[in-house]
């Protein structure tokens, strides 16, 4: 899968894929992030979260395109600036290395492949671009759908990944450079 890249105006990356724009969140983004972390469709991702804590998490990814130059994009179609989920590379300082993470907003947009475009397209812009050789996505067990999506990108299962989770059940999958489908 292709994608280019442009910049914003203050000279952050805009990822381009055939369907999507991958930009820095802004503001306009919490709402629509709040409603699904509120959600039950978040329950295999950590959620559901209150606004307090999806705002703490929202402001951190903001702090982390400062400190690492990467993050969470926020998702839209072409022709809109709605966010319609957060995909791409993230490293909070609870993380043993960097996570590849993805959640659509709204379930209407599941199913159709959007997830697949636009993680791979962060994944291999964060690979060209970070240093980073290697990524991560830690899943629940039963997310299913989250472990599609890991196979089509090209990830295995590393059972020896350090994770965050204390000893809560996950199952982290590995992304290196060199394998992405």
């Amino acid at each position: 899968m292709t994608h280019r890249v442009t910049q914003d105006a203050e000279g952050r990356p805009v990822l381009w894929t055939e369907r999507l724009r991958l930009r820095v969140p802004n503001d306009g983004d919490l709402p629509a992030s709040a409603r699904f972390w509120a959600s039950d469709r978040s329950h295999l991702m950590g959620g559901p979260w209150t606004y307090e804590k999806t705002r703490e998490g929202y402001l951190d990814i903001l702090d982390q395109w400062q400190r690492h130059g990467f993050s969470l994009f926020t998702v839209t179609f072409h022709d809109s600036d709605k966010g319609i989920g957060g995909i791409g590379p993230f490293y909070p300082e609870t993380h043993p290395e960097p996570e590849l993470g993805w959640s659509l907003w709204d379930a209407a947009n599941e199913g159709r492949g959007l997830a697949f475009e636009a993680a791979s397209a962060a994944r291999d812009w964060f690979f060209a671009t970070s240093g980073f050789r290697t990524a991560v996505s830690h899943t629940d067990p039963d997310n299913a759908a989250s472990h599609r999506l890991c196979e089509r990108l090209g990830a295995a299962v590393d059972p020896d990944a350090r994770h965050p989770y204390g000893d809560e059940p996950t199952l982290t999958w590995r992304h290196d450079a060199g394998r992405a489908a």
